[in-house]
């Protein structure tokens, strides 16, 4: 992929001194040239890997964003980088089909998602399956994989591990009558079927209201993570940022941020960290609204239905770990119903972004009514120098 240059964008210039990122020409992949497959009118959650010299892309495609029996989760490979693609595998389980993740690691590639329920009005957690390829489109039943109500978010090779930031207790996160404390658990496994404490004797790394969650390691071993805390805790709604010391990587210290990062992407580069996740276009962009006169349950639903009225972007943003702040820096080509990110590190500064988006070239609708519309997947290039 050479995407014309659209933007250079001097950013950061907290700790880590300035960076300039360049900012490629989005290209469309689905619905796109070359596809072995049709796809549905949504199409969202997305991952991609390099594995054994070609590239992977998997993707959920269904009639809307919302949940559906009708959910496909199609995987396809290219062995020239986009130009073309050959089918792999599509995973139909008459239910919905979500969180793909594909992971490369030690020789093997496997496919992780998440099985859900088909009332799109509920978060039904049915769990999580997973299929390792054998060889070109050949690949192996679908194997159960963790409890069933844990929803693992990002899953990568470590080098000499596979690790994952996932969730228990997100069944009940729209239901504050049942609900319990949502755990966030960090997990690692030797052949991504038997998981374990990614820090011994910390397996939870954090209790309450968080959900999805990302996290990084900056130049001096700190660990920077960013959790979704929609759910809310006794600081308010929005999100964590948080950090730990090199020396204790499972003891996290957080601070509360008002606005809700949904599917945070973090990585390190350039030496700083980054984080890109949905941006709430608003005057202040925040999700909690500063309000005290009803009870949190309350709160909660007012906030959640302010939230799904405005617009969406899928943003860039820049992280400040000693102060535990994130810095809004540009916007990606997004609107309406938008943001599941997932990146590709290409060396040298240069990182292959892909996301999903509704229309570019229409109107800018509410978050709301674009997850009822048609939704499209491009890649970009960010270059960060």
């Amino acid at each position: 992929m050479r995407p014309l240059l659209l933007l250079a964008l001097l950013v950061g210039c907290a700790p880590g001194g300035p960076v300039v990122v360049s900012v490629g020409e989005a290209q469309v992949v689905v619905p796109g040239p070359g596809l072995p497959v049709v796809p549905q009118d949504a199409n969202n959650n997305l991952s991609v890997i390099d594995h054994d010299g070609a590239l992977f892309f998997a993707w959920r495609t269904a009639p809307t964003h919302f949940a559906s029996a009708q959910a496909q989760m199609h995987v396809i490979r290219s062995d020239d980088d986009g130009s073309s693609w050959a089918l792999e595998a599509t995973f139909e389980l008459g239910a919905d089909v979500r969180e793909p993740q594909l992971v490369s690691h030690d020789g093997w590639l496997r496919l992780y998602f998440a099985e859900l329920g088909v009332n799109p009005l509920a978060f039904e957690p049915a769990g999580t399956w997973t299929s390792r390829r054998a060889g070109p489109g050949d690949w192996g039943p679908i194997e159960s994989v963790f409890d069933d109500t844990f929803i693992p978010w990002r899953i990568r090779s470590t080098g000499d591990r596979v690790e994952v930031f996932g969730y228990s207790g997100g069944e009940n996160i729209y239901d504050f009558a049942n609900r319990e404390p949502i755990q966030i658990r960090w997990l690692a496994s030797d052949d991504g079927l038997a998981w374990g404490a990614a820090v011994p004797g910390q397996e939870i790394v954090l209790e309450g209201g968080g959900s999805e969650t990302d996290a990084a390691v900056a130049d001096d071993g700190t660990l920077v993570a960013v959790v979704r805390n929609e759910a809310g805790d006794e600081q308010g709604f929005g999100s964590l940022i948080c950090t730990a010391p090199p020396a204790s990587p499972g003891d996290w210290t957080c601070d509360h941020d008002p606005k809700k990062y949904d599917s945070p992407l973090v990585f390190a580069e350039a030496g700083r960290v980054w984080l890109i996740g949905r941006r709430n276009v608003t005057d202040d962009g925040a999700f909690d609204l500063g309000h005290t006169d009803e009870p949190p349950e309350d709160l909660y639903l007012r906030y959640q239905f302010d939230y799904w009225q405005h617009p969406k972007r899928c943003a860039l943003w820049s992280i400040d770990p000693a102060n535990r702040t994130v810095t809004w820096e540009l916007d990606l080509p997004s609107r309406g119903d938008t943001c599941f990110p997932d990146e590709r590190s290409l060396g040298d500064g240069v990182w292959d972004i892909w996301n999903y988006t509704s229309p570019l070239d229409g109107g800018d609708p509410g978050w709301q009514e674009g997850q009822v519309e048609p939704t499209s997947i491009y890649r970009i290039e960010l270059r960060f120098d």
